[in-house]
């Protein structure tokens, strides 16, 4: 939740976990100008917000999501060591391909998985129009 802000936490920050215990867990912040700072994520109590419910009920978590992949559109801004694109359905706007690729700080760190037909090729997507 972009609740967390206030934290230098916001949707797409990625984190390094250091210590998990009962009602926090402390990280580290990999990614912006506030990379290197430690962060502690409290845990919350989410209540459902509809009263109709026969008995009272809550749940904790921890405000975070685990991630092995991250869609090309999060990806802007950030760099990371090994990349993987998935292309066996092509990319659908002008320039994604790029920021894609781009995101990868070493080229020979790059793995592209392509449909068994594409014969080493996709379709890269560019409006000329876009261009001027």
């Amino acid at each position: 939740h972009n609740e967390y802000f206030i934290f230098w936490l916001c949707n797409g920050t990625r984190l390094i976990v250091e210590r998990w215990a009962t009602r926090v867990i402390e990280a580290r912040i990999l990614t912006g100008d506030k990379a290197g700072e430690p962060v502690f994520i409290p845990r919350i109590t989410l209540s459902p917000s509809s009263t109709e419910l026969p008995i009272p009920m809550s749940r904790h978590q921890f405000p975070i999501r685990l991630a092995f992949a991250m869609m090309i559109n999060k990806s802007q801004g950030q760099s990371v060591k090994y990349l993987g694109i998935d292309l066996q359905l092509p990319v659908f706007s002008h320039g994604q391909l790029y920021v894609a690729l781009s995101r990868c700080t070493s080229a020979r760190n790059i793995s592209i998985i392509l449909p068994s037909d594409a014969a080493n090729c996709t379709t890269n997507i560019v409006y000329p129009e876009v261009l001027l």
